[in-house]
């Protein structure tokens, strides 16, 4: 029990402590205008409020990953909890706040056009096909899920495909609506049903005294499953996820200013985080008390909160990459129709198939990611380690388990281990290569406010 709540309690001062560094760090301009304002077009870039923001980025990042993953996680022990800490304090959340930061500085750019103008051209057609086929995986395996929960909740008197095409439905909507329409108007009602289900089972925990294990860096996983570097891909959206990288530029269009940055993007991690603790917790003591209304539809919510977002998040990377603006509703019909197509085909495929495979690809989304925001503080001539540290841990990581894992190459484990090693290290080079050239090039890191257009 001490464990667990020493690790809320680290999570908390994180957001205070570290979280208040990084954004010093990077530097805010409250001044500058913000691609809400300057790029205002009534559908994807929109002003709304801090708390709005927050809520929506809160479930737009949490699907079923901060809740399945450390369920997962949990078998492993309680050194789940110290990679949920660490992971999130230092890894994820300042993944979600330089990427949701830089997202700002460049007219609301996703990942994609960020990994082209900081790490090349190619990088921007690698990363857009691998955005849209994690965005896909993320949105089917977000309609399989909550359906499944839903059609067991409701003791299979509702088939489960009239469920899964109502879910598609409100999908379709979210997906093509102003984004004030829908998600800005219900999200922040499902995001405090999410944190009163969180606290509800977490003073559960607390109240009923439930026999949380104490930490121990002993594997007990009951198959002997390897720590490294299956919990790292195992317990993602509660730690670091790349998913969180293709949902941040949406709300990098709506925030009013850089200073709401820090709770937007960094805060929110930490509460997935805080969220990731509680039920890796309740699965670490076997807990079978009653976790209650709101925590079953906290269960249910998250991944159809997640689902939306990312099939409109698909939406947006194709419409940047095409060049094809988005203010006619029929220009959004033209991308979201075969998405869909696509992604209802999907729903013929197990779900424990697509989750593996969402999982390295979450992984190697994050690694993208981390690697573009070094770049951007390498040529700032600020400190890139915060970033290039856990990029370089999650490119071995990511590395080691495609090696060994069966929808990979095979390899042992100490093959891994090593391959991994020298393909990691070459990488880290290449990149220090890049950014010095780069930097000697003083290539621009902001797109110039003079230099938008608005979308009429």
């Amino acid at each position: 029990m001490y464990t667990f709540i020493i690790s809320i309690i680290l999570l908390v001062i994180g957001y205070f402590t570290y979280g208040k560094y990084i954004e010093k760090m990077f530097g805010v301009k409250e001044e500058r205008a913000t691609p809400a304002y300057v790029n205002q077009d009534g559908v994807d870039y929109l002003p709304m409020s801090s708390n709005k923001n927050s809520l929506i980025q809160l479930l737009n990042i949490a699907g079923v990953g901060p809740i399945f993953g450390p369920i997962m996680g949990a078998l492993y022990g309680p050194v789940a909890f110290i990679w949920i800490v660490l992971g999130c304090i230092f890894a994820g959340a300042v993944h979600d706040y330089l990427t949701g930061m830089i997202s700002i500085r460049n007219r609301g750019a996703h990942l994609p056009e960020l990994a082209g103008k900081f790490l090349g051209k190619v990088m921007k057609h690698v990363v857009n096909a691998f955005a849209i086929l994690l965005l896909v995986l993320v949105g089917t395996v977000f309609v399989t899920s909550p359906a499944s929960l839903l059609h067991n909740l409701m003791n299979g008197k509702v088939s489960l495909w009239i469920i899964t095409l109502f879910i598609f439905g409100y999908y379709i909507l979210a997906t093509l609506l102003p984004i004030d329409k829908i998600i800005g108007r219900f999200y922040p009602i499902f995001g405090a049903l999410l944190l009163i289900a969180s606290l509800g089972v977490g003073g559960m925990l607390i109240v009923q005294q439930v026999p949380i294990p104490e930490l121990t860096l002993a594997n007990l996983h009951p198959d002997h499953m390897p720590i490294f570097p299956l919990l790292f891909l195992t317990i993602t959206c509660g730690a670091l996820s790349g998913f969180h990288a293709t949902q941040t530029p949406i709300i990098s269009r709506t925030t009013q200013t850089e200073k709401q940055g820090r709770k937007i993007f960094y805060g929110m991690m930490i509460a997935e985080g805080i969220i990731a603790m509680v039920w890796a917790a309740a699965a670490m003591s076997l807990f079978q008390g009653s976790i209650g209304t709101l925590a079953v539809l906290g269960v249910i919510v998250l991944p159809i909160t997640s689902g939306d977002t990312a099939f409109r998040s698909a939406r947006m990377i194709i419409a940047d990459y095409i060049k094809l603006p988005q203010f006619s509703m029929k220009r959004r019909l033209i991308i979201a129709i075969p998405l869909f197509v696509i992604s209802i085909a999907l729903t013929q495929i197990d779900f424990n198939i697509l989750w593996r495979y969402f999982s390295w690809a979450n992984q190697a989304t994050a690694v993208i990611a981390l690697f573009v925001s070094a770049m951007y503080l390498f040529i700032a001539r600020k400190n890139y380690w915060v970033a290039l540290i856990p990029g370089a841990f999650m490119l071995y990581t990511t590395t080691v388990y495609i090696l060994n894992a069966e929808i990979g190459f095979r390899q042992s484990m100490n093959v891994s281990y090593i391959v991994g090693a020298v393909i990691s290290v070459i990488l880290v080079i290449v990149f220090f290569k890049a950014a010095q050239k780069a930097r000697a090039a003083e290539m621009p890191l902001e797109v110039d406010i003079s230099d938008y257009h608005k979308v009429a």
